[in-house]
């Protein structure tokens, strides 16, 4: 189903404009349309469920995929973490249904013991979980014995972000004499402009591109719509690559994605993106650990360095919480710093400035 927080044409259109006046002024220098596609989804398949039966595993994953709106990577998620509880159970002979508050401990000692970092064992943990909320709801039980699991803690993970300079020096180190340069230049400029997740970069397709009206429609988590404006200098480049996307064989199911590979011609996958981004960074020098992600942390970064409301960036990003976006306002305290020294009425540059003009 589509969903789309925009819904009258005025509201998009002020949306737009003030998007894009918070961006870096380096994107505007120098915009089709059918229903949407949403691919058909394979459900999970666990090599070993020990006494838990098929039956309730293929509901769950059901349950995940039709009434919780789960994505396919999702979903892939949690049946590895749910392989690593079974296993656990078949190696120890619990069965699922008796378990204690003991034995999930016990388990999750386990994945510590195996290196599994504090971050990825909260995440299992939140899959188990939601496995036994299912199976109470389910009544396949009475009691949920994870109710008292505690997660370990973890400190708020500050992400990296690339400055405007560097995103250009990146894009400087593609070769753009070669059909996979200008692909990739295309991307990372729609991964910057646009604040896109991988997995919504790799799924854009062509019949979701308005660029003529300046936005993109993107289908994020949980299969959850909505409209993200495109700068215009983003918008050429997709228009220069669609042109030179004509050449090539594009196989079939794969004929209304934007992003495909020459010699495939199929959807670029994930590893790829991560690959040769890593590889142009290294070529341009930077340092640091960057990712495909990294763009859409530094395309926050930025529009709330701008002045962009933080309501207004989370519609953007397509978060759910207020909270996950916040995080971005610790990022850069040396620019809020800065705010307040200017603008504070007791500071001293405030009041030199007042000063100056009297």
């Amino acid at each position: 189903m589509y969903i789309c927080e925009f819904k009258d044409t005025k509201k998009i259109h002020y949306h737009q404009a003030f998007y894009l006046a918070m961006l870096p002024k380096r994107l505007f220098k120098g915009q089709a349309g059918g229903p949407t596609h949403i691919p058909r989804r394979q459900m999970p398949k666990l090599s070993n469920t020990g006494n838990v039966s098929q039956d309730i595993v293929k509901r769950y994953f059901q349950y995940l995929r039709l009434e919780r709106s789960y994505s396919a990577n999702t979903l892939d998620a949690y049946s590895k973490d749910l392989q690593k509880l079974f296993n656990f159970y078949a190696d120890n002979g619990i069965d699922f249904r008796s378990v204690t508050l003991n034995e999930l401990d016990l388990f999750a000692g386990s994945l510590r013991d195996n290196g599994i970092s504090p971050r990825s064992l909260a995440r299992i943990l939140s899959g188990i979980r939601s496995f036994y909320r299912f199976l109470v709801l389910e009544k396949e039980i009475v009691q949920d014995p994870t109710e008292l699991l505690e997660s370990p803690k973890i400190g708020r993970h500050l992400p990296e972000v690339l400055s405007v300079d560097e995103i250009d020096q990146i894009l400087g180190a593609i070769d753009m004499s070669k059909m996979e340069g200008i692909r990739d230049h295309c991307i990372i400029e729609v991964l910057y402009s646009c604040g896109l997740r991988i997995s919504e970069l790799t799924s854009l397709l062509i019949s979701n591109l308005f660029l003529d009206e300046g936005f993109i429609r993107i289908h994020g988590k949980g299969n959850k719509g909505r409209l993200v404006p495109i700068s215009a200098r983003a918008a050429k480049e997709l228009r220069t690559w669609l042109d030179v996307r004509k050449h090539i064989d594009i196989q079939h199911g794969y004929e209304d994605h934007v992003f495909v590979s020459r010699t495939k011609g199929k959807a670029l996958s994930r590893i790829s993106l991560f690959v040769f981004i890593r590889r142009y960074a290294e070529k341009a020098g930077i340092e640091k650990e960057i990712s495909p992600h990294t763009f859409r942390h530094s395309f926050a970064t930025h529009l709330l360095q701008g002045g962009a409301n933080l309501r207004a960036v989370q519609d953007m990003l397509g978060h759910e919480s207020l909270g996950t976006t916040e995080v971005y306002l610790q990022l850069d305290t040396s620019h809020l710093r800065e705010q307040v020294l200017i603008y504070h009425p007791r500071s001293e540059a405030n009041k030199a400035k007042k000063s100056a003009k009297e």
